[in-house]
Parts: C-alpha cells; structure tokens; sequence
C-alpha cells in the first residue's frame, strides 16, 4: 500500500505538531481526517483540501470518539494509521498546590483520550480487510524523566508508554502494529515560553534550546510508512542541546 492509497487520523491536529503533521502527511498524498475541539480552526488547517474529513471531537468524551470514527469509516471505509497526537499540560506546580480538576483534566485528555482514539482505531483495525494498521503514540521526554511541577502530565505520558506496549503485544495476533514517539521541545505555541526561560531541576530559570516542528512530522510520516511487520517500537526526536540526558 503506497501512501496515495493510505488513510491516517491525526488527533489534536488544529495547532502545533498535529497541524504540521496534517500539512505533511497531505502533501504525502494520504487522505487525513483530523480531529480537535475546535471545528474552525480544524478547517483553517485543512484549507479545504479535498484528501482532508473533519471531525470536531473531543478525545476525552467517549460518544465523540465513536461517533467521529463511525464518520470516518462512513466516509472511506477504513482506517490505516492514528497518530494520537492531542494533549495538554498545565502551568508548572508543586503537588499540594494543584487541585483535583486540573490533574483530571490533563489524565483524561493524554491518557484517557488516547485509550479511546486507540480503542476505537483497534476495533477497526481488526475487523477491516485487509486486516491491521499502526498506531503511533506521542509520548514525551517526560515519558521518560519530569520537569518540575509537571505530575499530572509526567504521568500521563509514562502512563503512554505502557499503553503503547500493551497495545504493540495485543495487536500483533491482528496485524496491527504500535509505536511511540517521544518529543522533546518542538518549536510551537506550548514551548514559545522556553525562549525565555523556563524552570530547571536545580531552582534555575533558564532558556532551553528548541526545534522545528517539520522535523517531528518527517519522523512520523516514516514510522508511518513502514509496512506492519517492521516496527520502530520507541522513537526519541528532540533539539539536540535541551536538557534531556543529564536532566535532573
């Protein structure tokens, strides 16, 4: 199956790298339905293009996921790759003095948003013919070490790890394949403040070093073209001087 021929939904894809993921993957020749909360902002993104199926979704709100799903094989009949891109992070903040509504909020966006996407995309995934698909996660560098005040949102993304590992064994009686892809400052509208400094392991406020978005979206549009028997399990794309090795 050549990339003319492929279907992939991006989630969180009106703004930063899910906007440029769309622009990428549509100049590639896939048929792309995106997915946000924002139905204009969606449509400004897709610009109309004839490849392009909008679908005003909220990721967390299980009715939204099946019905813009059941609009997407209404449209095209199947799905080849999701890349559950939508996520938040709030303001940085010490345990005790965040509430219960600001760590539930990022849970049920990075997590259980992406538990749904997945969910609904497997179902598919498994009943299509041909069989199978991929699902490409985006996890984080915080999959793998945390910022400071960063707990609900470390957690969430460790927490994409492990669902992309129960998804990369449970998939494979049905062809259906699991990656990840873990990010580290790509340069949009969530890393804008680091410029200017952002806070540090050691107490320090200090600017940090960020990259094009392009390159993150090139990233993926390769795992995405990998046939589902070869798999790229983990990928880590960042800007090479952040702190991310010696983080801590």
């Amino acid at each position: 199956m050549n990339s003319i021929e492929k279907i992939i939904l991006i989630t969180g894809a009106s703004k930063g790298i899910g906007k440029t993921c769309v622009q990428t993957f549509l100049e590639e020749g896939f048929k792309v339905a995106l997915i946000g909360r924002n139905e204009l902002t969606l449509k400004e993104t897709a610009n109309e293009h004839p490849q392009s199926l909008v679908l005003p979704c909220d990721v967390s709100n299980p009715n939204d996921v099946t019905a813009s799903f059941q609009r997407l094989v209404g449209t095209w009949g199947r799905l080849d790759v999701l890349f559950n891109n939508a996520g938040i992070g709030n303001p940085s903040r010490m345990p005790d003095e965040m509430t219960y509504e600001e760590w539930k909020e990022v849970i049920d966006i990075n997590l259980n948003g992406s538990f749904l996407c997945a969910q609904a995309a497997f179902r598919l995934m498994r009943k299509q013919n041909p069989q199978g698909g991929r699902i490409i996660n985006n996890g984080s560098v915080s999959a793998h070490v945390p910022r400071p005040g960063s707990a609900p949102y470390t957690a969430s993304k460790h927490a994409i790890t492990g669902l992309t590992r129960s998804l990369s064994l449970d998939g494979r009686p049905f062809n259906i394949t699991c990656s990840q892809i873990d990010i580290g400052n790509a340069r949009t509208e969530m890393v804008k403040k680091m410029s200017t400094g952002v806070p540090q392991a050691d107490g320090s406020i200090k600017p940090e070093a960020t990259m094009d978005p392009k390159h993150v979206a090139a990233s993926v549009l390769n795992i995405a073209n990998l046939p589902n028997d070869t798999n790229v399990q983990f990928m880590t794309i960042m800007a090479t001087k952040m702190p991310y090795i010696g983080r801590g």
